[in-house]
């Protein structure tokens, strides 16, 4: 019976995310499909630093690379289901590019190799305005996909939602596949899983690599989502917001990015009713829970479910004695 529960909860959160948009209006469908959206990116965020132990600080770069790269394929007439992929491939390949500094630095070192990409990814959006516009930005109009019509705010968040599926059963394949053993032996000691047989330069690279295509994945989503990109997405502080996601969420946890990404998207939207003051409220509830929580909210509730009192075989009711025949 306990083996079936997360099953069970599984599937009512999916039937519940299906349902979702069908009781909301148009800006409460806009923002759950910001949330998978985000999530996606976050993904991606969490099988570096909590998968494989990695820093980056480049995740909203690669959140820009995959929105230009959709935005200007599908201006050029390219159908959106190949410029996704292709969104997805080159931030892929860029993400090898990058990894090759994580083979010979570590830590916050490594975190300024990212923050530096980041910069210049930003500079090239702002800068380079025959290409991407500049601060003038660019439309992104949402496209089609065959008979299915996604510029129905609905159908593009089921759309969204699918996608969400398919790269989420990606990832838990690849934590549970050998791939994913050697990115936990990396995190947990590189010298160790080198001498282990583990081949610290490849399965570096593959984690950098893998955890850029999300980011440019959910970068192909968010530009027709939002229908109009500029640089200021894409700067250095949205990437501290999907590290700060992780950590949040849990990072090394598969749901981790799923609750974080909650937190950055749909709590800022329940606190409006504080007007300006919302932003406080928000910073002061994070660092609050990061001081009593460092291991985020999914090892909290880790934490209060192993502390949840088990039934003692003393309370249980004895057996009736048998009768003497």
């Amino acid at each position: 019976m306990k083996a079936r529960l997360p099953l069970l909860a599984l599937a009512l959160v999916a039937v519940a995310l299906v349902v979702a948009p069908l009781g909301l209006q148009r800006y409460g469908t806009y923002i759950l499909t910001l949330w998978l959206v985000t999530s996606i990116a976050a993904m991606g965020v969490n099988l570096i630093v909590g998968y494989a132990g990695q820093e980056t600080l480049a995740q909203a770069a690669f959140l820009g690379i995959g929105a230009y790269t959709t935005a200007l394929l599908t201006g050029a007439g390219v159908p959106f289901g190949l410029a996704f992929l292709a969104s997805g491939a080159l931030a892929f390949c860029v993400g090898i590019l990058i990894g090759f500094p994580a083979l010979r630095v570590r830590k916050h070192y490594l975190a300024f190799v990212t923050l530096a990409f980041t910069v210049l990814v930003w500079l090239v959006i702002r800068n380079e305005q025959w290409l991407t516009g500049g601060v003038m930005g660019m439309n992104v109009r949402r496209p089609g996909l065959g008979e299915i019509n996604l510029r129905n705010h609905q159908n593009f968040y089921w759309f969204v939602l699918a996608i969400t599926a398919a790269l989420s059963f990606a990832l838990w394949w690849i934590v549970r596949s050998p791939w994913g053993r050697a990115f936990t032996a990396l995190r947990e000691n590189a010298l160790r899983a080198e001498s282990l047989g583990v081949d610290v330069r490849l399965y570096t690279l593959l984690a950098f690599a893998i955890g850029c295509a999300y980011g440019g994945f959910a970068g192909a989503l968010f530009a027709p989502l939002v229908g109009f990109i500029d640089p200021a997405p894409f700067a250095l502080a949205p990437s501290l917001l999907f590290l700060l996601m992780v950590v949040v969420g849990g990072a090394g946890s598969f749901a981790g990015p799923f609750v974080g990404a909650a937190v950055a998207v749909l709590l800022p939207e329940w606190l409006r009713f504080a007007q300006g003051h919302y932003l406080i409220i928000y910073a002061l509830l994070v660092i609050v829970m990061m001081a009593f929580c460092p291991s985020g909210i999914v090892g909290l509730v880790r934490r209060l479910v192993a502390l949840r009192p088990k039934p003692s075989t003393a309370d249980a009711p004895a057996a009736p004695a048998k009768e003497a025949a």
